[in-house]
């Protein structure tokens, strides 16, 4: 069902984009799910509240649709691949400098900085890949290539829990800048996107020949529709996410009183879950189309909130959230085949992004508008539970009014 098979048929060139664009946001949701688990340790270092220091959740979520504005449109003009390696140097060296923040304050300033260059990886890197892939096995590429983010909270997770208690989390900052090393590998083995280099020729041909170029306001006016529903669409895909995942480790370490050894453990565990749901998502969207496969998961993680809100063990806790996560993660999988074919190849790199940041944008104030909630009525559960059932519904709804999209060529 899954047709791994796919990746026996791509040759070497397709197979480094794909592992670029995977590894890329592996290693950026790698650096954002460290803060995430070192919220508690953060706030207790800073003398305040979980609450403050969620507010630097905020500032890298608002400002991720700056990074996918201008990252996303120098990609779109100089190339996927060299914007590409200089997002990642960004998002590591930015990284780094937060191991050494002296204050909140100037953490909070690097966090908002951090969002900017985790703004632009997503859709450079989502444009690289699909844009040099075969449309055969689209879904399956698109779960795969999602779920870098769930790999990323792994790593996040194993780190937390190895490592924590040993180096603290300035030293787990430091270990997050690794991944700047991955400009190397692009660098060396990626090639440029050949349908940017089909645009390119065609721009120079125009300007040789001394044509209008005309296609970009027509282009934009089309668009601008699917471009708006792809924003609401969003929107609801990043509550859906980040409301089930961002304020889930302070609520084992708070209300479920865990150590970090067992948090980070269960990050593990719900980080595997994630990966398997947008995999299967991602080719049963092959057969159900894009559309059903979305609103499928999101309805099926409803009748998983009593395990993984009100669990009365790390056990059944943990059991509910790799349920909760394969049904999140799963309806993800889909969004990187699902926005790349609703945009048209001009804009590829900057329209999927800006909308993907722009709902980021959106729910910025999610996790730190959870805890204040959950601080003030002295109840995680409660604030988890209904955050997963608004939400479910309000994507199943928004997803069943769009159109599908599936197969479409990108050269279109």
């Amino acid at each position: 069902m899954l047709k791994l098979g796919h990746f026996s048929r791509l040759n070497a060139q397709q197979r480094n984009a794909f592992y670029a664009s995977f590894l890329g946001w592996t290693l950026d949701s790698l650096d954002f799910f460290l803060l995430i688990f070192c919220v508690k340790a953060i706030a207790g270092d800073f003398h305040t509240q979980p609450s403050a220091i969620m507010g630097a959740v905020f500032l890298t979520q608002a400002f991720r649709p700056v990074g996918a504005l201008i990252f996303g449109v120098l990609a779109d003009r100089y190339g996927r691949r060299p914007v590409l390696i200089a997002n990642i140097i960004s998002f590591s060296v930015i990284e780094l400098a937060c191991a050494f923040a002296p204050s909140l304050a100037v953490l909070l300033g690097l966090r908002a900085l951090f969002g900017i260059a985790m703004g632009g990886e997503w859709g450079v890197g989502a444009a690289l890949a699909f844009e040099s892939l075969p449309k055969e096995g689209r879904g399956t590429f698109s779960g795969i290539l999602q779920e870098g983010y769930a790999v990323g909270s792994i790593l996040a997770s194993a780190a937390f829990a190895l490592f924590f208690e040993r180096i603290g989390w300035r030293g787990l900052f430091i270990l997050g800048s690794l991944p700047a090393f991955l400009a190397l590998y692009v660098q060396l083995k990626v090639p440029e996107s050949p349908v940017w280099l089909a645009q390119a020729r065609k721009r120079t041909e125009h300007r040789a020949l001394g044509t209008p170029r005309v296609w970009l306001p027509a282009h934009l006016t089309e668009f601008l529709p699917t471009f708006l529903f792809l924003i609401l669409l969003m929107t609801a895909f990043m509550s859906f996410s980040h409301g089930t995942q961002d304020l889930y480790p302070t609520f084992l370490a708070v209300y479920a009183k865990l150590t970090p050894e067992i948090i980070g453990l269960l990050g593990v565990l719900y980080g595997f879950g994630s990966i398997a749901g947008g995999i299967v998502f991602g080719a049963l969207s092959e057969h159900w189309g894009r559309k059903r496969a979305i609103i499928t998961a999101a309805l099926l993680a409803i009748p998983v909130i009593p395990l993984y809100a009100y669990g009365h063990s790390a056990w059944l806790l943990g059991t509910g959230a790799v349920l909760m996560q394969f049904m999140v993660q799963g309806a993800w999988g889909v969004v990187p085949a699902y926005l790349t074919e609703l945009s048209p190849a001009p804009v590829r790199a900057t329209a999927p992004g800006l909308a993907y940041q722009l709902g980021a944008l959106v729910t910025s104030w999610n996790g730190k508008g959870q805890a204040l909630a959950a601080e003030r009525w002295h109840n995680y559960p409660a604030v988890l539970a209904i955050t997963v059932l608004v939400v479910a519904l309000a994507l199943a709804g928004l997803t069943l009014m769009g159109r599908e999209a599936r197969g479409r060529e990108m050269t279109a």
